[in-house]
Protein backbone atom coordinates (compact mmCIF):
# COMPACT_ATOMS: atom_id res chain seq x y z
CA UNK A 1 0.00 0.00 0.00
CA UNK A 2 1.13 3.59 -0.84
CA UNK A 3 2.35 5.79 1.79
CA UNK A 4 -0.65 8.03 2.78
CA UNK A 5 -2.10 10.69 2.82
CA UNK A 6 -3.30 10.85 -0.85
CA UNK A 7 -3.58 14.12 -2.01
CA UNK A 8 -6.44 15.36 -4.19
CA UNK A 9 -6.34 17.90 -6.38
CA UNK A 10 -10.31 20.10 -7.02
CA UNK A 11 -10.96 23.58 -7.96
CA UNK A 12 -12.06 25.25 -4.50
CA UNK A 13 -15.93 26.33 -5.77
CA UNK A 14 -18.77 24.92 -3.29
CA UNK A 15 -19.91 22.19 -6.16
CA UNK A 16 -16.78 21.08 -6.93
CA UNK A 17 -15.41 20.23 -3.11
CA UNK A 18 -18.94 18.70 -2.47
CA UNK A 19 -18.24 16.62 -5.57
CA UNK A 20 -14.75 15.72 -4.43
CA UNK A 21 -15.95 14.60 -0.87
CA UNK A 22 -19.05 12.83 -2.51
CA UNK A 23 -15.81 10.43 -4.26
CA UNK A 24 -14.15 10.39 -1.34
CA UNK A 25 -16.89 8.38 0.42
CA UNK A 26 -17.31 6.47 -2.10
CA UNK A 27 -13.82 5.43 -2.53
CA UNK A 28 -13.40 4.71 0.92
CA UNK A 29 -16.36 2.45 1.06
CA UNK A 30 -14.97 0.50 -1.96
CA UNK A 31 -11.39 0.47 -0.01
CA UNK A 32 -12.17 0.45 3.96
CA UNK A 33 -8.36 1.07 4.80
CA UNK A 34 -8.41 4.16 3.52
CA UNK A 35 -11.19 5.02 6.47
CA UNK A 36 -8.80 7.09 8.31
CA UNK A 37 -8.55 10.73 9.13
CA UNK A 38 -5.30 10.78 7.63
CA UNK A 39 -5.84 9.24 4.38
CA UNK A 40 -6.44 11.95 2.06
CA UNK A 41 -5.52 15.61 1.82
CA UNK A 42 -7.72 18.24 -0.31
CA UNK A 43 -5.66 20.68 -2.32
CA UNK A 44 -8.06 23.18 -3.41
CA UNK A 45 -6.33 24.84 -6.42
CA UNK A 46 -7.78 28.09 -8.06
CA UNK A 47 -7.78 27.49 -12.19
CA UNK A 48 -7.90 30.08 -14.86
CA UNK A 49 -11.55 29.76 -15.51
CA UNK A 50 -12.40 30.71 -11.75
CA UNK A 51 -10.05 33.82 -11.81
CA UNK A 52 -11.23 35.42 -14.87
CA UNK A 53 -15.21 35.70 -14.19
CA UNK A 54 -15.90 38.55 -16.78
CA UNK A 55 -15.64 37.24 -20.00
CA UNK A 56 -16.76 33.75 -21.80
CA UNK A 57 -14.69 30.71 -21.68
CA UNK A 58 -14.87 30.76 -25.59
CA UNK A 59 -12.98 34.33 -25.47
CA UNK A 60 -10.27 33.30 -23.05
CA UNK A 61 -9.73 29.59 -24.01
CA UNK A 62 -12.48 27.23 -23.86
CA UNK A 63 -13.64 24.93 -21.04
CA UNK A 64 -10.45 23.24 -20.31
CA UNK A 65 -9.19 26.89 -18.48
CA UNK A 66 -11.07 24.94 -15.30
CA UNK A 67 -8.67 22.10 -15.17
CA UNK A 68 -5.12 23.88 -16.39
CA UNK A 69 -3.58 24.46 -13.02
CA UNK A 70 -4.94 21.33 -11.74
CA UNK A 71 -3.09 18.84 -14.48
CA UNK A 72 0.03 20.76 -13.72
CA UNK A 73 0.26 19.94 -10.09
CA UNK A 74 -0.45 16.31 -10.97
CA UNK A 75 2.04 16.14 -13.42
CA UNK A 76 4.64 18.63 -10.73
CA UNK A 77 3.40 15.46 -8.53
CA UNK A 78 1.95 18.12 -5.67
CA UNK A 79 -1.42 16.08 -5.71
CA UNK A 80 -2.14 12.34 -6.48
CA UNK A 81 -5.53 12.47 -8.35
CA UNK A 82 -7.75 14.89 -8.99
CA UNK A 83 -11.87 15.47 -9.08
CA UNK A 84 -13.91 17.14 -12.48
CA UNK A 85 -16.56 17.92 -13.59
CA UNK A 86 -16.43 16.06 -16.67
CA UNK A 87 -17.71 18.24 -18.87
CA UNK A 88 -15.03 21.09 -17.67
CA UNK A 89 -12.04 18.73 -18.93
CA UNK A 90 -11.01 18.84 -22.73
CA UNK A 91 -11.40 16.29 -25.05
CA UNK A 92 -8.26 15.00 -25.18
CA UNK A 93 -6.14 14.51 -22.00
CA UNK A 94 -2.70 16.67 -21.76
CA UNK A 95 0.49 13.73 -22.11
CA UNK A 96 1.01 12.20 -18.78
CA UNK A 97 -2.85 12.60 -17.45
CA UNK A 98 -5.32 10.12 -18.15
CA UNK A 99 -8.93 9.93 -17.38
CA UNK A 100 -9.17 6.94 -14.52
CA UNK A 101 -12.87 6.97 -13.68
CA UNK A 102 -15.73 8.04 -14.31
CA UNK A 103 -18.61 8.09 -11.04
CA UNK A 104 -22.53 7.54 -11.40
CA UNK A 105 -24.34 10.26 -14.01
CA UNK A 106 -26.35 12.53 -11.54
CA UNK A 107 -29.43 14.54 -13.78
CA UNK A 108 -28.06 15.48 -16.92
CA UNK A 109 -30.73 17.70 -17.74
CA UNK A 110 -30.37 21.67 -17.98
CA UNK A 111 -33.08 23.44 -15.41
CA UNK A 112 -34.22 26.94 -16.32
CA UNK A 113 -34.59 29.66 -13.51
CA UNK A 114 -36.55 32.37 -13.38
CA UNK A 115 -36.05 35.79 -11.43
CA UNK A 116 -39.25 38.36 -10.82
CA UNK A 117 -41.55 39.24 -13.26
CA UNK A 118 -41.48 35.80 -15.57
CA UNK A 119 -44.27 33.69 -15.86
CA UNK A 120 -44.89 30.40 -14.24
CA UNK A 121 -42.76 27.30 -16.23
CA UNK A 122 -45.08 25.45 -18.60
CA UNK A 123 -43.47 21.67 -19.60
CA UNK A 124 -45.03 21.92 -22.83
CA UNK A 125 -44.07 25.41 -23.98
CA UNK A 126 -40.67 26.11 -22.11
CA UNK A 127 -39.85 29.75 -22.69
CA UNK A 128 -43.27 31.00 -23.11
CA UNK A 129 -43.01 32.27 -19.21
CA UNK A 130 -40.24 34.52 -20.69
CA UNK A 131 -41.07 38.32 -21.51
CA UNK A 132 -40.78 39.46 -24.91
CA UNK A 133 -37.25 40.72 -25.38
CA UNK A 134 -36.08 39.38 -21.63
CA UNK A 135 -31.95 39.40 -20.55
CA UNK A 136 -30.77 35.84 -20.35
CA UNK A 137 -27.87 35.68 -18.36
CA UNK A 138 -25.38 32.55 -19.66
CA UNK A 139 -21.88 31.93 -20.39
CA UNK A 140 -22.51 28.95 -22.25
CA UNK A 141 -22.97 29.13 -26.24
CA UNK A 142 -24.29 25.84 -26.27
CA UNK A 143 -27.60 27.20 -24.21
CA UNK A 144 -27.39 30.46 -26.35
CA UNK A 145 -27.85 29.14 -29.57
CA UNK A 146 -30.63 26.68 -28.68
CA UNK A 147 -32.26 29.38 -26.62
CA UNK A 148 -31.79 32.01 -29.41
CA UNK A 149 -32.71 29.21 -32.40
CA UNK A 150 -36.70 29.00 -30.05
CA UNK A 151 -36.68 32.86 -29.55
CA UNK A 152 -34.62 35.16 -31.19
CA UNK A 153 -35.98 37.80 -29.34
CA UNK A 154 -34.23 37.35 -26.55
CA UNK A 155 -31.31 39.09 -25.33
CA UNK A 156 -28.26 36.85 -24.04
CA UNK A 157 -25.53 38.81 -21.49
CA UNK A 158 -22.57 37.09 -19.60
CA UNK A 159 -23.13 35.46 -16.45
CA UNK A 160 -20.60 33.69 -14.90
CA UNK A 161 -19.62 32.40 -10.89
CA UNK A 162 -20.23 29.85 -9.31
CA UNK A 163 -24.02 28.60 -8.22
CA UNK A 164 -24.91 30.78 -5.67
CA UNK A 165 -23.52 33.96 -6.80
CA UNK A 166 -25.39 33.25 -10.25
CA UNK A 167 -28.92 32.25 -8.71
CA UNK A 168 -28.25 35.69 -6.48
CA UNK A 169 -28.24 37.79 -9.84
CA UNK A 170 -30.89 36.44 -10.70
CA UNK A 171 -32.72 36.79 -7.70
CA UNK A 172 -31.82 40.49 -7.69
CA UNK A 173 -33.69 41.23 -11.13
CA UNK A 174 -29.57 41.29 -12.74
CA UNK A 175 -31.33 39.01 -15.21
CA UNK A 176 -34.20 37.79 -16.26
CA UNK A 177 -33.71 34.53 -15.76
CA UNK A 178 -30.93 31.80 -16.88
CA UNK A 179 -30.05 28.04 -17.36
CA UNK A 180 -28.10 25.90 -15.16
CA UNK A 181 -27.26 22.33 -14.75
CA UNK A 182 -29.60 20.31 -12.46
CA UNK A 183 -27.22 18.17 -11.44
CA UNK A 184 -25.29 20.68 -9.57
CA UNK A 185 -28.49 22.29 -8.16
CA UNK A 186 -29.57 18.41 -6.68
CA UNK A 187 -25.85 18.07 -5.38
CA UNK A 188 -25.89 21.89 -3.25
CA UNK A 189 -29.40 20.78 -2.29
CA UNK A 190 -31.13 23.98 -4.16
CA UNK A 191 -33.07 22.07 -7.03
CA UNK A 192 -35.86 23.78 -5.53
CA UNK A 193 -34.39 26.94 -7.53
CA UNK A 194 -35.53 25.54 -10.92
CA UNK A 195 -38.73 26.50 -12.56
CA UNK A 196 -38.19 23.80 -14.77
CA UNK A 197 -36.19 20.66 -15.93
CA UNK A 198 -35.60 21.21 -19.78
CA UNK A 199 -36.09 17.96 -22.14
CA UNK A 200 -32.56 16.95 -23.14
CA UNK A 201 -33.65 16.02 -26.69
CA UNK A 202 -35.02 20.07 -26.85
CA UNK A 203 -32.22 21.89 -24.72
CA UNK A 204 -29.45 19.31 -25.50
CA UNK A 205 -27.11 19.31 -22.58
CA UNK A 206 -23.48 19.52 -22.77
CA UNK A 207 -21.13 16.55 -23.37
CA UNK A 208 -20.15 14.77 -20.09
CA UNK A 209 -23.19 16.91 -17.78
CA UNK A 210 -23.88 15.31 -14.55
CA UNK A 211 -21.23 13.10 -14.47
CA UNK A 212 -18.13 13.05 -11.97
CA UNK A 213 -14.41 12.41 -13.75
CA UNK A 214 -10.92 11.41 -11.91
CA UNK A 215 -7.96 12.24 -13.33
CA UNK A 216 -4.72 10.96 -12.45
CA UNK A 217 -1.20 10.25 -13.78
CA UNK A 218 -0.60 7.88 -16.75
CA UNK A 219 2.13 5.88 -14.70
CA UNK A 220 0.50 5.56 -11.63
CA UNK A 221 -0.17 2.18 -11.96
CA UNK A 222 -1.37 1.33 -8.52
CA UNK A 223 -3.89 4.33 -8.06
CA UNK A 224 -5.21 3.63 -11.58
CA UNK A 225 -5.94 0.04 -10.91
CA UNK A 226 -7.78 1.04 -7.20
CA UNK A 227 -9.73 3.90 -9.26
CA UNK A 228 -11.02 1.34 -11.89
CA UNK A 229 -12.66 -0.56 -9.00
CA UNK A 230 -15.16 2.28 -8.70
CA UNK A 231 -16.39 3.00 -12.43
CA UNK A 232 -19.73 3.20 -13.27
CA UNK A 233 -20.19 1.03 -16.49
CA UNK A 234 -23.11 3.57 -17.91
CA UNK A 235 -21.65 6.43 -16.94
CA UNK A 236 -18.35 5.18 -18.54
CA UNK A 237 -20.34 3.91 -21.72
CA UNK A 238 -22.40 7.68 -22.14
CA UNK A 239 -19.02 9.14 -21.77
CA UNK A 240 -17.21 7.48 -24.06
CA UNK A 241 -20.14 8.35 -27.05
CA UNK A 242 -20.07 11.70 -25.94
CA UNK A 243 -16.81 12.32 -25.93
CA UNK A 244 -16.27 10.66 -29.59
CA UNK A 245 -19.25 13.19 -30.62
CA UNK A 246 -16.81 16.34 -29.67
CA UNK A 247 -13.57 14.43 -30.75
CA UNK A 248 -15.46 14.03 -34.45
CA UNK A 249 -16.53 17.63 -34.45
CA UNK A 250 -12.93 19.01 -33.15
CA UNK A 251 -15.24 22.63 -33.13
CA UNK A 252 -13.13 25.39 -31.48
CA UNK A 253 -14.12 26.70 -28.43
CA UNK A 254 -16.58 29.24 -29.97
CA UNK A 255 -18.10 26.29 -31.59
CA UNK A 256 -21.65 25.38 -29.75
CA UNK A 257 -21.93 21.94 -29.48
CA UNK A 258 -24.08 19.42 -27.49
CA UNK A 259 -24.01 15.34 -26.83
CA UNK A 260 -26.16 13.36 -24.67
CA UNK A 261 -26.43 9.38 -24.69
CA UNK A 262 -28.60 7.37 -22.60
CA UNK A 263 -29.72 3.87 -22.32
CA UNK A 264 -33.09 2.54 -23.59
CA UNK A 265 -35.26 0.28 -21.55
CA UNK A 266 -33.78 -2.34 -23.89
CA UNK A 267 -30.02 -1.36 -23.36
CA UNK A 268 -29.39 0.23 -26.69
CA UNK A 269 -27.37 3.29 -26.16
CA UNK A 270 -29.41 6.56 -27.83
CA UNK A 271 -26.84 9.39 -28.49
CA UNK A 272 -28.51 12.62 -29.67
CA UNK A 273 -25.76 15.71 -31.20
CA UNK A 274 -26.00 18.87 -31.67
CA UNK A 275 -24.00 21.67 -33.55
CA UNK A 276 -25.51 25.81 -34.33
CA UNK A 277 -24.32 29.37 -34.93
CA UNK A 278 -23.99 31.16 -31.50
CA UNK A 279 -26.94 33.64 -32.84
CA UNK A 280 -29.24 30.46 -33.17
CA UNK A 281 -29.42 31.64 -37.22
CA UNK A 282 -28.18 27.61 -37.60
CA UNK A 283 -28.97 24.69 -35.35
CA UNK A 284 -28.90 21.06 -36.88
CA UNK A 285 -29.53 18.25 -34.44
CA UNK A 286 -29.04 14.41 -35.38
CA UNK A 287 -29.50 11.05 -33.25
CA UNK A 288 -28.38 7.69 -33.73
CA UNK A 289 -28.36 4.21 -31.61
CA UNK A 290 -26.80 1.09 -31.61
CA UNK A 291 -24.71 -1.38 -28.66
CA UNK A 292 -23.15 0.12 -25.68
CA UNK A 293 -20.20 -2.07 -26.85
CA UNK A 294 -20.05 0.53 -29.73
CA UNK A 295 -19.95 3.48 -27.50
CA UNK A 296 -16.93 4.71 -29.38
CA UNK A 297 -18.24 4.53 -32.81
CA UNK A 298 -21.59 5.83 -32.53
CA UNK A 299 -19.87 9.16 -31.23
CA UNK A 300 -17.39 9.32 -33.92
CA UNK A 301 -20.02 8.48 -36.69
CA UNK A 302 -22.73 11.04 -35.83
CA UNK A 303 -20.03 14.04 -34.99
CA UNK A 304 -18.31 12.89 -39.12
CA UNK A 305 -22.55 13.62 -39.90
CA UNK A 306 -22.78 16.09 -38.67
CA UNK A 307 -19.66 17.97 -39.46
CA UNK A 308 -20.45 17.01 -42.92
CA UNK A 309 -24.00 18.59 -42.76
CA UNK A 310 -23.04 21.97 -41.85
CA UNK A 311 -21.84 24.77 -43.21
CA UNK A 312 -18.23 25.59 -43.32
CA UNK A 313 -17.70 28.49 -41.19
CA UNK A 314 -19.58 26.78 -38.21
CA UNK A 315 -15.72 24.73 -37.72
CA UNK A 316 -13.91 27.75 -38.82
Amino acid sequence: MRALPLRVGTRASPLALWQTRHFLEIITRFCPVLRGVNAFEEHAIRTTGDIIQNRRLADIGGKGLFAKEIHEALLDRRVDFAVHSLKDLETEMPPGIVLACTLRREDARDALILGPGCAPADAGSPYSCLPAGAVIGSSSLRRQSQLLAARPDLQVVTLRGNVQTRLAAIAAGEVTASLLALAGLKRLGLEHEAALALDPEAMVPAAGQGIVAITARADDVELLELLSGIEDWEASAVSKAERALLAALDGSCRTPIGGHARLLPDGTLHLTGLVARPDGSFLLKRTIHGAVSEAVRLGTALGEELRLDSPADIFA
